[in-house]
């Protein structure tokens, strides 16, 4: 099956919310997509299309499709088992055929110790766990999940993060995951869209979009932590960054013509150690260490921008701490003064 979005747009108030055709921050457009996709709103202008149908005016209830959302919606009266069996029992299944799809999604769920609870006695994964088996025991073709894992702690986010493409690979449905975490795109692979207040900004392959961002938006969008930027110019064979910390023009500012650019570097590509060869250095002031167990991130200060460093292991540096922040001009992204990429690291191991 294919899903289609043709030069659709969608006004709120007026206001354009989406334009032409899931990853991007809160209000970026996600969940008005997967509203027009599930028949809940219509387009403003443009079309939906299924296989190549135009389904933009087929009512939601006669639409093959199936909604998750970030709350965790069950039937509060209704046991584990009774909210699975729910659709199957609206479409008039028999209770054969209700027992069979109930205790096979229940298993690939793992939620069959759990059939004869109600909600409230679940913990929260196990709720978006009901949640989901209830979308998928209808068969539904196709499958939208808004932030699921959003309202979990951090454990339990992990834990079915983790599962899910088993999970969406033993269904065979399609499935669209709206996402506002770099890291659940990039765990699910496939393809990413990436948004920006209603606009598409990059649309492929997700290893692709994550390791060649079109634009310097793209970037912010596909980073977290943030995106580190700094501003550089080139100019005879040198680059002088913003704050005055000048070095030869190597690594991929040597094919680039003399002007001025911005340089964009997620957490992990920078270094703290000193006087590597070929690198380029710059003092930072660190003022917060973040340690996780396998990783610290430290928070650093220069010339009044904010980055941030991970490092793998235990560092602790105190704040105040003066230390050299070092970038290896082969991995960097570099983009224009429209924000264009322009040069992005030549070692794809290098960015993941």
């Amino acid at each position: 099956m294919t899903v289609t979005l043709d030069h659709v747009t969608r006004s709120v108030d007026g206001i354009p919310a989406i334009r032409d055709v899931l990853l991007g921050p809160t209000l970026s457009g996600k969940t008005s997509i997967m509203r027009l996709l599930a028949g809940l709103d219509r387009p403003t202008t443009g079309r939906v299309l299924v296989d190549g149908k135009d389904v933009t005016g087929v009512d939601v209830r006669q639409r093959s499709v199936a909604m998750v959302y970030q709350q965790f919606i069950n039937y509060p009266s209704f046991t584990v088992y009774e909210n699975i069996a729910s659709p199957l029992r609206v479409q008039g299944k028999p209770r054969a055929e209700i027992e069979k799809r109930v205790q096979e999604v229940a298993k690939l769920l793992k939620l069959e110790p759990y059939l004869e609870r109600t909600p409230l006695q679940l913990s929260g994964g196990q709720q978006q766990r009901t949640a989901i088996a209830r979308a998928l025991v209808k068969g539904a073709d196709l499958v939208l999940l808004d932030e699921p894992l959003a309202n979990l702690d951090y454990k339990l986010r992990e834990e079915l993060r983790t599962e899910l493409p088993r999970i969406f690979e033993a269904s065979g449905a399609i499935f669209v995951y709206a996402t506002t975490e770099p890291s659940e795109a990039l765990l699910l692979g496939g393809r990413t869209v990436c948004m920006w207040q209603g606009e598409v900004l990059q649309a492929g392959e997700t290893s692709k979009v994550y390791r060649h961002p079109d634009t310097l938006r793209v970037a912010q969008v596909f980073s977290d932590p943030p995106l580190n930027i700094v501003g550089v110019k080139k100019s005879s064979g040198s680059v002088q960054y913003a704050g005055g910390v000048q070095a030869p023009a190597s690594g991929l500012y040597a094919g680039l013509a003399d002007g001025t650019y911005r340089v964009g570097f997620r957490a992990h590509q920078i270094e703290v150690a000193n006087g590597i060869a070929g690198r380029h250095a710059f003092q930072a002031t660190v003022t917060v260490t973040e340690i996780t167990g396998s990783e610290s991130f430290v928070h650093l200060n220069r010339e009044a921008s904010n980055w941030v460093a991970v490092l793998h292991g235990v560092h602790e540096f105190p704040p105040g701490h003066v230390l050299d922040a070092v970038l290896d001009p082969n991995n960097v992204f570099v983009f224009d003064g429209s924000g264009r990429l322009v040069a992005s690291p030549r070692s794809s191991s290098a960015v993941m």
